[in-house]
C-alpha cells in the first residue's frame, strides 16, 4: 500500500495516460508496467487507460485483470483515431498523455514531457522521434507525410505521426476525432489558439506484433490533412474559398469567351473548340464536387457536434482502480 501524506497527494500532477492497442498482446503487460512504474516513481496521481481497437489475438484476456487500469474495449476494430477518442473523452485529469500500444514509444519520457510543459506553460507538447527504429519504407512515407503537413497544415513541429504527446485536458473540450485525425491534433488545437511545443524523445525498435501503418492509412491521412487545411483557413469563411474559386471560373469563362470571338472574327464562325468546351465543363465539374465535398464536410462536423454521435461503439468498460494514490 502507498503511504502517501495529504499535502503531497494535493501536489501531485494528475495524468491520465490513453494507450490504444489492438493487437499487442505480447506487449500489453510489460508496457503497463513501464508506465506504472514511471508514475509511482515520479509520485504522480495517475490512471492509465488502454483501448482495445477490436483485438483478435487475446489482448483482452491479458488486459482486463491489469490494476490500475481504465479498460476500453470497443466492439470491433474502428481505427486508432476512434480508440483514442475513447480514452481521451474517459480521461479525468489535468494532463492527458497518448502514446502507442507498441511500446516504441518510452514511457520514461513521460516527465520529460510534463516538465518542459510546466516551464514553458504549454498546452501541448509533441514527441520528436530524431532517431527512429523502423523499417525504411514506413521512414520515407512518414517523412513525406510530414513535408506535406508542414506545407499545408503548418503546425510547426516534426513529427506530427509520434503518437507520444501531452495535452492540457481543456484542449479536448471542443474536439471530436475522427478518420486519422490524430495525428493532427496539435494543428487542431493551435487553429483554437492553444500553445505547442516539441521536444527529442527516444524511440524503440518493435520487439513484438506486427506494424498496423500501410498506404491506406497514408491515403486517408492525406484527405484528412486537406480537410484540415479548409477548416482551419474557411470553416467560419467558406464564402472566401468560393469567391476565389468563382473569380478563377470567371477569368476562365473570360478568356474561352475572348477566344471564341477571334476565332468568329478569323473564321466567320466559331469552329474547332470543342476541346476548350470539354475543358470548361470539366473545370465546372471539379469546382462543384470540390464545393459539395467541404460543404459536407462542414454538414458531418455539425451533425457530429450537435448530436453527439460517434464514429466507434464501446462493448465495455472495465475498471480496475486498485493501486491509485486517492485510493489507498
Amino acid at each position: 500500500m502507498l503511504n502517501i501524506s495529504s499535502s503531497l497527494v494535493e501536489n501531485m500532477i494528475n495524468i491520465s495516460i490513453v494507450v490504444p492497442i489492438y493487437n499487442e498482446a505480447g506487449n500489453i503487460l510489460p508496457l503497463h508496467q513501464e508506465i506504472k512504474e514511471v508514475c509511482e516513481k515520479n509520485h504522480y496521481r495517475y490512471e492509465i487507460i488502454f483501448v482495445d481497437d477490436g483485438s483478435t489475438d487475446g489482448s483482452h484476456q491479458i488486459a482486463k485483470n491489469l490494476c490500475p487500469l481504465k479498460y476500453v474495449r470497443l466492439r470491433r476494430n474502428f481505427g486508432q483515431t476512434a480508440a483514442m477518442d475513447a480514452g481521451i473523452k474517459l480521461a479525468k485529469y489535468d494532463y492527458i498523455i497518448t502514446m502507442d500500444g507498441d511500446r516504441q514509444n518510452d514511457p520514461n519520457d513521460i516527465p520529460k514531457l510534463i516538465a518542459y510543459a510546466v516551464e514553458n506553460d504549454l498546452d501541448i507538447v509533441s514527441g520528436w522521434r530524431r532517431d527512429r527504429q523502423d523499417p525504411f519504407m514506413k521512414r520515407f512515407f512518414s517523412r513525406g507525410a510530414n513535408f506535406l503537413r508542414g506545407l499545408i497544415v503548418k503546425d510547426d513541429i516534426h513529427d506530427s505521426g509520434c503518437s507520444l504527446k501531452l495535452y492540457k485536458r481543456e484542449c479536448f473540450e471542443q474536439i471530436t476525432l475522427y478518420g486519422e485525425m490524430h495525428r493532427f491534433i496539435p494543428a487542431l488545437c493551435k487553429i483554437k489558439g492553444f500553445t505547442i511545443g516539441e521536444i527529442v524523445v527516444n524511440h524503440r525498435p518493435r520487439t513484438s506484433g506486427v506494424t498496423k501503418y500501410n498506404y491506406k492509412r497514408a491515403f486517408k491521412g492525406f484527405i484528412d490533412m486537406i480537410s484540415l487545411w479548409f477548416w482551419g483557413k474557411y470553416a467560419s469563411r467558406p464564402l472566401h474559398l468560393f469567391g476565389i474559386l468563382g473569380l478563377i471560373t470567371l477569368f476562365l469563362a473570360f478568356s474561352s469567351g475572348i477566344y471564341s470571338i477571334i476565332v468568329y472574327f478569323q473564321r466567320g464562325k466559331v469552329s474547332d473548340t470543342g476541346w476548350l468546351t470539354l475543358t470548361v465543363f470539366l473545370i465546372f465539374t471539379v469546382i462543384q464536387i470540390l464545393i459539395f465535398g467541404l460543404l459536407a464536410d462542414i454538414s458531418s462536423k455539425s451533425y457530429r457536434e450537435t448530436t453527439k454521435d460517434k464514429s466507434y461503439n464501446v462493448k465495455e468498460i472495465i475498471m480496475n482502480p486498485q493501486g491509485y494514490p486517492e485510493n489507498e
